[in-house]
C-alpha cells in the first residue's frame, strides 16, 4: 500500500458554510465551518438522478481535516469512502463531512450554553444548505448519519431529536451507559485535579499557556471539561462539574443533566423516533477503552424494549479497543447506503 494520496474515482469539493447560528457563541469559535461533500462517480452524467446522503461526524477533538490523516498501512477515510462506490459496494450517494469542533474539543453535536448551537447548525443549516446545492433525495429515508466515539453519541441522538431529517444511523462506539464510560474516570479526574488545588480552570489556564498534551492531566481533563460544556452548563454558560473536585462524590442533580443525554436512557423517550427508523448499525470493540461495547449491548437492548424491528438493526461486537477502528467506518456506510438507496 502506497503512502501517498490517490486519486478518488468521485470528487470530494470543499466548501465554507457562514453559519449564523454559530455566530457570537459563548467560546468566541468561528462561525465559519468548512464542510466537505463528496460526490460519487457519475454524479455528473445525468442531471436529472437524485441521491442518497449519508453525514459524517467525528469523535472528541475531531476537526474535518483530519478525515485526510493517513496511518501506517491504512488508506484514510475519503479514499476508503470512495472505494465503496468505486467498487459498486453499495448503491451511490453524497457524503457529507460536518466540522463541529470547538475550543474545549467537541461540541457533542448538541446546543448547548456553554460551547453553542451544534445541534441546531448540523440540522437547520448544514442539511439545508446541502439539500439547496446538490442533488440530494432530500427526505429522511434517504439520509442518514454515522459517527465513531463522540461522534457516534451523536449519531444515536441526532435522528432520535430530528427524525423528520435522518432515517438512518451507524454507531461506531458511540458514548452510551454513562456509569461505564464517563464515571470511572471521574476519580482519576478528581486526583489529577489536586495539582491544580481541585481547580479546572487553573488547569485550562495551564494547558493554553504550552503545548498540548504534554502533562498527564491533559486527556482526562479536557474530556471531561468538554463534555461538562456541553451537558451540564449553566444559561450564562458557566460549567458545573458532575462529581466533587476533590473528593470525586458525584453531585447527583448535575450527573443527572449527563444521564439525560445517555442514548440508553434517552431511547424510551424517543421511541416513536427509533422505531421510524429504517437502518440502524451499532457496533464496537471488545475490549473498548471506554467500556462502549457495554455502551452498545445497552443500547441495542434499549432499541428491542422500545420495540424497534430487529430487521431494521446490524449489531456487532468485533475484537478490538477504541482506537484504530476505521476500517469499520466503510463497512457502515455501504449498508447504510444499500438501506437508504432510491
Amino acid at each position: 500500500m502506497l503512502p501517498w494520496s490517490a486519486e478518488l474515482a468521485g470528487r470530494l469539493e470543499e466548501h465554507v458554510i457562514t453559519s449564523e447560528l454559530l455566530r457570537d457563541n459563548p467560546l468566541g469559535d468561528p462561525a465559519e465551518r468548512p464542510l466537505w461533500v463528496y460526490l460519487p462517480p457519475g454524479y455528473g452524467d445525468d442531471p436529472d438522478r437524485r441521491y442518497p446522503a449519508v453525514y459524517v461526524i467525528q469523535g472528541f477533538t475531531g476537526f474535518v481535516t483530519l478525515w485526510r490523516n493517513r496511518a501506517p498501512f491504512r488508506r484514510p477515510f475519503t479514499e476508503t469512502a470512495d472505494a465503496v462506490f468505486a467498487d459498486g459496494e453499495a448503491p451511490p450517494a453524497i457524503v457529507v463531512y460536518v466540522d463541529a469542533w470547538t475550543s474545549y474539543g467537541g461540541s457533542q453535536f448538541v446546543d448547548s450554553p456553554g460551547t453553542g448551537r451544534y445541534h441546531s447548525y448540523l440540522c437547520d443549516e448544514v442539511v439545508p444548505w446541502v439539500d439547496q446545492r446538490f442533488r440530494t433525495l432530500a427526505g429522511p429515508a434517504h439520509r442518514a448519519i454515522t459517527g465513531k466515539s463522540s461522534g457516534g453519541f451523536g449519531a444515536m441522538i441526532t435522528p432520535m431529536l430530528r427524525p423528520d431529517l435522518f432515517g438512518a444511523l451507524a454507531t461506531h462506539a458511540g458514548d452510551a451507559l454513562y456509569e461505564m464510560c464517563y464515571v470511572p474516570e471521574f476519580g482519576q479526574a478528581a486526583r489529577l485535579l489536586r495539582g491544580y488545588d481541585a481547580d479546572i480552570w487553573r488547569w485550562w489556564d495551564d494547558f493554553r499557556s504550552r503545548v498540548s498534551f504534554t502533562k498527564e492531566a491533559d486527556r482526562v481533563l479536557l474530556g471531561l471539561l468538554g463534555v461538562a460544556a456541553c451537558f451540564s452548563a449553566q444559561e450564562d454558560g458557566s460549567v458545573d462539574l458532575p462529581f466533587n473536585p476533590r473528593t470525586g462524590a458525584l453531585l447527583p442533580e448535575v450527573f443527572q443533566r449527563w444521564l439525560d443525554w445517555d442514548p440508553v436512557r434517552m431511547a424510551p423517550r424517543y421511541a416513536g423516533s427509533l422505531r421510524s427508523l429504517r437502518a440502524i448499525w451499532i457496533d464496537a470493540g471488545t475490549r473498548d477503552d471506554f467500556y462502549l461495547d457495554l455502551g452498545a449491548e445497552a443500547f441495542r437492548d434499549a432499541l428491542r424494549e422500545v420495540g424497534v424491528a430487529d430487521e431494521a438493526v446490524r449489531f456487532e461486537l468485533f475484537d478490538g479497543t477504541h482506537a484504530a477502528i476505521d476500517y469499520r467506518y466503510p463497512l457502515s456506510l455501504a449498508w447504510l447506503c444499500r438501506r437508504i438507496a432510491a
